[in-house]
């Protein structure tokens, strides 16, 4: 086998064949991970004649000679020339169907490009016998300049683990009211926004599942997460509950202080089952109201809705399990016997829809409550990096996702294994091939019921960490997207929703990322643990990136608090998720460095000549590093303050431990206090004035007068 001509695969394929770690060290992908991840991309690769049979294929494939063989959609600029995927004569010529209903015709230039287009938005080309939608993106994204009125904006909000807010009434788990309330009473501080934890629909069939970033569907809402009480009343909720005698067991998980999703799940899942029941025997006007409603509701849906409503029932009434163990004709979702399943059982599809509509109406209703209260922005939803495969999203759309490797992370200083987040990834090929399908729907769904939109591992727009089945991280490699079509869809989708962007890029990153995603106005994130020069000096406020969101921490990182007492040492090393070359006892030491350090910068240590070189928890009361940390990232030239909502309450542990499972509460911990309560004490309040003042100072610096040179 040639292994030159394996590379020339490899690289035409999209595959990193080289690449640098987090150490900026080269590495270099073996010929074996190359010849696999070929063969998931579908462009075998086992021999030499398959190598070559590749090749002639995916030439064909990137450079098509005939417009019928173009891709459904093309991606372009407001205002620059268009670039046609193939060659075509000068003077050819065409007519342009803007979305807004003009028409244009005119001929394409002698280097086959249409003429600049001026209006965004999705538009109908037809050339050369071939029709084909041109999405037409502005050059940025809707910012947070656009959201606030302001030049210079210095907005602030917070991240809120949509679970663990409590409300009376819950039932154990955080909801949309919850949420609804909560944006009111953040609002009332001056909070722009709530950047919340994904809610993205998960296996009603198997309340195990309850990762909010392995998701079933990144097209639909999580089923547990919806306050029916805002359509249907509190009367009917709680005949509901009553009747499924599960009032003591409700109000118990209400009162605890850690989630147990399956059981709460399912206690939920019954009593909204008799909720959905009463509503389809009642003829009262009220309920004949609400069935109009949850009809327009399901209409509006169209396809993705049913679908993923239909796999929900497979899994319900053929118990739950991979779809893929399913017999031939149900697992594809256009087959006769899928939907004569769907007739055989309408109820149990149509529950799922309720569902659906309980909890999208929720989000709406909680958006809505966040903008009336006075938030800018209000709701930031985030969107995870992939989904599960045995989920809904992958069944429903097959073509666009990938089999046979999971998406994951190289090693890096905070994951020395590496990681394999065990989600189906988008095949590169197979989005060009639907038009990005899937993609769009996915933003329109994340922007739908907010104002803003996280990506997470906002990376993978340009390139994924493939892990193959049955490999370690580390056997990995990366696998190159469609960056810059990806990016005009994020901007065109950001401005039809009037929504931000923040992609979250920590972790090992392309050279250059950074800037592509500035250009395109997305903000990056910026973390306190991660802000230090090459001396390991924290830096100081001003030196922080005016592109990206500040914050603290995230829900994969220690809280303010945690990483001051050592928490996260604590925990990896009982779990022994340490490094070869890592120890507990140094470890500790190393944080006494670099508590000290982080107080210089704080300025927590007035004027103590010389500097101490290390510093235990003790030494400092927690309130006070708090403030600080708060008023800190107040002060960055950010256009977006985040803190998280442990280090306003001064919590010690992270809402996740990468790399476990059920050895570490990972996303079940609730707070203490009901939402209506939990910014009122007296040392939240000082905190969050302490990050209010932080923004005011850093608008005061960016609006101040040069002063002239001498």
């Amino acid at each position: 086998m040639s292994d030159d001509r394996l590379r020339e695969l490899a690289d035409a394929a999209g595959i990193l064949v080289e690449w640098e770690n987090s150490d900026s060290e080269p590495r270099e992908l073996s010929t074996a991970t190359q010849r696999t991840l070929l063969g998931v991309l579908g462009f075998p690769a086992d021999d030499d004649a398959a190598i070559e049979a590749s090749l002639a294929r995916l030439s064909q494939w990137r450079n098509p000679v005939e417009p019928a063989q173009w891709p459904p959609l093309i991606t372009a600029d407001c205002d620059v020339p268009v670039m046609l995927p193939g060659p075509l004569p000068r003077g050819t010529p065409f007519m342009l169907s803007l979305e807004g209903g003009e028409e244009r015709r005119g001929e394409i230039d002698s280097d086959g490009r249409l003429p600049a287009i001026g209006e965004m938005g999705y538009h109908r080309l037809q050339i050369a016998g071939a029709e084909l939608s041109v999405a037409v993106a502005p050059k940025q994204c809707f910012g947070p300049a656009d959201a606030g009125g302001q030049t210079e904006p210095r907005l602030w909000g917070l991240a809120v683990q949509l679970y663990a807010l409590r409300r009376p009434g819950d039932g154990g788990i955080g909801d949309t009211l919850a949420l609804e309330r909560f944006a009111r009473r953040a609002a009332e501080q001056g909070a722009a926004t709530l950047t919340i934890s994904p809610t993205h629909a998960m296996f009603s069939a198997d309340p195990e599942r309850y990762s909010p970033y392995s998701p079933s569907s990144r097209l639909l809402g999580n089923a547990l997460y919806g306050a029916p009480e805002r359509l249907l009343g509190n009367d009917a909720v709680a005949k509901a509950t009553a009747a499924c005698g599960l009032d003591g067991e409700l109000r118990r998980r209400e009162a605890d202080d850690e989630l147990d999703w399956p059981a709460a799940g399912r206690a939920k899942l019954t009593w909204l089952r008799r909720l959905y029941d009463d509503l389809m025997a009642c003829d009262d006007d009220e309920a004949v109201e609400a069935r109009r409603q949850l009809a327009a509701f399901r209409k509006a849906g169209g396809e993705t809705l049913e679908d993923h409503c239909r796999f929900e029932a497979l899994q319900a009434v053929r118990g739950a399990g991979y779809w893929r163990d399913w017999p031939a004709p149900l697992k594809d979702p256009d087959s006769a016997e899928v939907a004569r399943f769907a007739e055989q059982h309408a109820d149990e599809v149509g529950f799922h829809a309720f569902l659906q509509w309980q909890v999208m109406e929720g989000l709406q209703h909680a958006q809505a409550a966040a903008r009336d209260a006075g938030m800018s922005v209000g709701l930031i939803a985030d969107l995870a990096v992939g989904a599960d495969d045995a989920g809904s999203q992958s069944w429903s759309r097959q073509g666009e996702m990938l089999q046979g490797v999971s998406i994951g992370a190289p090693p890096d200083t905070f994951n020395v294994h590496g990681q394999d987040w065990g989600l189906a990834g988008f095949s590169p090929h197979g989005l060009v091939r639907s038009g990005f399908r899937t993609f769009i729907d996915m933003l329109r769904a994340g922007f739908r019921h907010a104002g803003g939109l996280r990506i997470d591992h906002v990376l993978g727009l340009m390139r994924l960490w493939l892990v193959p089945h049955g490999a370690t991280p580390a056997e990995g490699g990366y696998v190159s997207y469609p960056l810059d079509d990806l990016l005009r869809l994020v901007a065109l989708e950001s401005w039809r929703h009037r929504g931000i962007v923040v992609g979250e890029d920590l972790g090992t990153v392309a050279p250059g990322f950074g800037d592509k995603l500035a250009a395109r106005g997305i903000l990056g994130m910026r973390v306190l643990w991660f802000e230090q020069d090459d001396d390991a000096n924290f830096l100081p406020a001003r030196q922080w990136s005016n592109s990206a969101m500040a914050t603290t921490s995230t829900h994969d990182l220690p809280s303010v608090a945690g990483w001051w007492a050592g928490r996260d040492i604590d925990w990896r090393s009982r779990l022994g998720l340490l490094g070869e070359d890592q120890d507990a006892d140094d470890e500790r030491r190393a944080r006494g460095a670099a508590r000290a350090r982080l107080a210089g910068t704080l300025e927590l240590l007035g004027h103590a000549t010389p500097r101490p070189e290390t510093l235990e928890a003790s030494d400092l009361p927690a309130s006070q590093l708090l403030d600080a940390c708060a008023r800190h990232i107040g002060r960055t030239p950010s256009p977006l303050a985040i803190l998280p909502m442990e280090d306003v309450l001064g919590l010690e542990e992270q809402a996740n431990l990468p790399g476990t499972l059920d050895e570490h509460p990972n996303w079940r911990r609730r707070w203490m206090a009901e939402v209506d309560t939990l910014l009122t004490p007296d040392e939240v309040r000082h905190r969050l004035g302490e990050l209010q003042r932080g923004r005011d100072l850093s608008r005061q610096v960016a609006n101040a007068p040069l002063e002239p040179k001498s």
